[in-house]
C-alpha cells in the first residue's frame, strides 16, 4: 500500500500526469481509503515540491507541471473524496483584484492551497470589490485571497477590507495578500491578516491558520 502512495508522490515530483493518474486509480483500486490517498500522498508531494521550490531547485515550470499532475490525480479523487465524506481543511476565496489580468501566480497559490487540503473558490481575474465579498458571504470561506501584479490595482486590497467591514464579515474570515508589488509592510498597512510572497509560503501561511 505505502508503494502505491510512493508512486503517487514520485508521479507528482517528476511531473508526469499519467504516472500520478495511474498510481491514485491503483490505490483507489486497491481499496485505499481518498483520505489516505489524499494526506498521504497528493499533500506530502505538493509540500516537497513547495520545499524544493524555495529552496531553488524548482522553478515556476517545475512546479506548474507538479501541479498540473497532482491535480490530475485530485480530479479523479474527487468523487471518492465525496463519497467518504472526507471534509476540507477550510475554504478559500482566491482572484486576481479588479483590473489586473495576471493569473498565474493566483493559479499556483489556488493548486498549492487544494494539494494541501483546501477547497477552492477561484473568481478569476480582474474580480470586482463587490464579487469578492458575495462570495466570501456566500460561500462562508475561511479565507479570502486576494493576488495583484500591478501598483495602480493592488490600491483595491484595502477597499475590499473595508468592504468585508461594511458586510460586516471582515471577522469571520481571514484576509491574506500576494503578488509583485505587494510587502509585508502593505499587508500590514492594510489590514490583512497575512503575507505571502510565494504560493509555497501561501499553503504554509493558510495552514497555520487552522492549526
Amino acid at each position: 500500500m505505502s508503494d502505491l502512495l510512493e508512486k503517487i508522490n514520485q508521479g507528482i515530483l517528476d511531473g508526469s500526469l499519467e504516472d500520478c493518474q495511474e498510481a491514485v486509480q491503483q490505490a483507489m483500486d486497491a481499496g485505499l481509503s481518498a483520505d489516505d490517498i489524499l494526506k498521504k500522498g497528493l499533500v506530502p508531494a505538493m509540500a516537497e515540491v513547495g520545499r524544493l521550490f524555495e529552496e531553488g531547485e524548482y522553478f515556476v515550470p517545475e512546479m506548474l507541471i507538479a501541479a498540473r499532475a497532482m491535480q490530475g490525480g485530485l480530479n479523479l479523487l474527487k468523487p471518492l473524496l465525496i463519497s467518504e465524506k472526507v471534509e476540507p481543511i477550510g475554504k478559500v476565496v482566491i482572484g486576481t483584484v479588479k483590473g489586473d489580468l495576471h493569473d498565474i501566480g493566483k493559479n499556483l497559490v489556488a493548486i498549492m492551497m487544494e494539494g494541501a487540503g483546501f477547497e477552492i473558490v477561484d473568481l478569476g481575474t480582474d474580480v470586482p470589490v463587490e464579487k469578492f465579498v458575495s462570495e466570501v458571504k456566500e460561500k462562508k470561506a475561511d479565507i479570502l485571497a486576494m493576488s495583484a501584479l500591478l501598483t495602480t490595482t493592488m490600491t483595491t486590497m484595502p477597499t475590499v477590507i473595508t468592504a468585508l467591514k461594511d458586510a460586516g464579515i471582515r471577522d469571520g474570515v481571514k484576509v491574506m495578500v500576494g503578488g509583485a508589488p505587494v510587502t509585508q509592510e502593505f499587508a500590514a498597512q492594510i489590514g490583512a491578516d497575512g503575507y505571502s510572497p510565494d504560493a509555497s509560503q501561501a499553503a504554509r501561511l493558510a495552514l497555520t491558520y487552522f492549526s
